[in-house]
């Protein structure tokens, strides 16, 4: 996003600099002082552009009534400077074309309301035609030779050129927000999709619990040993449900641990974060079962927590002293407002990956930097049946 914007902008700039440029050439008989003024408001002029397209690449979109945001004093002043300069390049050059051009192009550059810029683009093409003719009629059929005629077109072509500059950049802006929030719904996608089994198995077994211990309950005057029986089944179908919540978990945690960070790294990208990832090539005998989470977790905190660019995992396999230990590394920048993520309640988020790594004798270790936040894990290989 930030090279397409450099692109986009730097597009801009370089054409009116060229017009600029080339507008030079209408000051080849004049002296050193018209030039030198002409080159001080032709620098104004490119300056007072910057200003403004600073403001538009700014990835936040004005909203329609935003109308401070669209004419602030910093708009103010750079479409003062460009008229200003403008209208001195018209009186050194006489070209009064070439300064309408140019504030056109100021105008353009503001951000307007969908469908307005269009509008104004096409009125300004019109203004710009008119002047043309009309410098044509005051002086005659000759145009002023070729360096002339192109001073005129580059005129004419300088604020539709800046507006499809523009609006390619919007299409990107769209196409990352769409990225972004494809992200966010394919993570929400993938809890509603456990939820919707966890609600279905633990639903079942708790309807047929309900209804044995009811049975129980009106069997136990009549019949205790049949009533007893019933809380039997009633005991079983909760470890069968126990079970069922364990198979679940353990087919989410079945998967590979290689491929749970390649996909975790698939959908922070899809949210628009450049992602760095170091595998080691033995990764594939991790306790998928402890780390697996571990790296859910992280990707999930990333996600709703991180709001910056950039996420790096790195999983290796340190053989020190004290025998082989699997380490994982997730770190992602923050921005400068950020807070660090929020304590979670016991079982879940960092105090959750804290008790599921020292249940085999791991450690995780985290540090909340002002901009940037690292989560540290370690967990013993031969502990979790992992190389050895």
């Amino acid at each position: 996003m930030t090279a397409t914007w450099w692109y986009t902008a730097g597009s801009v700039v370089l054409f009116q600099a060229i017009t600029l440029l080339w507008l030079v050439s209408a000051l080849a008989d004049g002296n050193d002082l018209q030039v030198a003024i002409y080159l001080a408001a032709a620098a104004v002029s490119l300056a007072s552009s910057v200003p403004l397209l600073a403001r538009y690449g700014r990835r936040r979109r004005v909203d329609d009534g935003d109308d401070e945001e669209r004419f602030s004093a910093t708009v103010f002043w750079s479409l003062a400077a460009s008229a200003a300069a403008a209208a001195v390049i018209a009186v050194i050059t006489g070209s009064v074309l070439s300064a309408a051009g140019l504030v056109a192009l100021a105008v353009m550059l503001l951000r307007w309301r969908s469908g307005v810029r269009i509008r104004l683009l096409g009125g300004v093409i019109v203004v710009i035609a008119a002047i043309w003719i009309s410098e044509r009629l005051l002086s005659g059929p000759d145009l002023g030779g070729d360096a002339q005629f192109v001073n005129n077109l580059f005129a004419l072509l300088l604020p539709p050129t800046a507006v499809l500059c523009l609006w390619w950049w919007d299409i990107v802006l769209a196409l990352d927000e769409a990225r972004v929030a494809e992200g966010r719904l394919a993570a929400a996608q993938e809890r509603l999709r456990l939820a919707g089994d966890l609600h279905d198995l633990q639903g079942h077994h708790l309807q047929v619990i309900a209804l044995q211990l009811e049975l129980a309950e009106r069997m136990l005057p009549r019949n205790p040993e049949a009533a007893a029986e019933q809380v039997r089944l009633a005991r079983a179908s909760v470890d069968e449900a126990r079970s069922g919540t364990r198979a679940l978990a353990a087919r989410f945690r079945g998967v590979p641990l290689p491929d749970e960070l390649a996909n975790a790294a698939d959908l922070l990208r899809a949210a628009g974060l450049d992602v760095e990832l170091e595998v080691d090539p033995r990764a594939g005998a991790a306790p998928a079962e402890i780390l697996g989470p571990v790296v859910r977790e992280s990707t999930t905190n990333i996600l709703k927590h991180g709001g910056g660019a950039r996420a790096r995992f790195r999983l290796v396999l340190d053989e020190g002293a004290h025998g082989r230990v699997w380490r994982l590394g997730v770190s992602n920048d923050l921005p400068a407002t950020a807070a660090p993520p929020p304590a979670a309640p016991a079982g879940s988020g960092l105090p959750g990956i804290v008790e599921r790594v020292g249940s085999v004798g791991g450690a995780a270790e985290w540090d909340a930097a002002q901009e940037r936040f690292t989560l540290e894990v370690s967990v013993p290989a031969a502990s979790v049946g992992g190389l050895s």
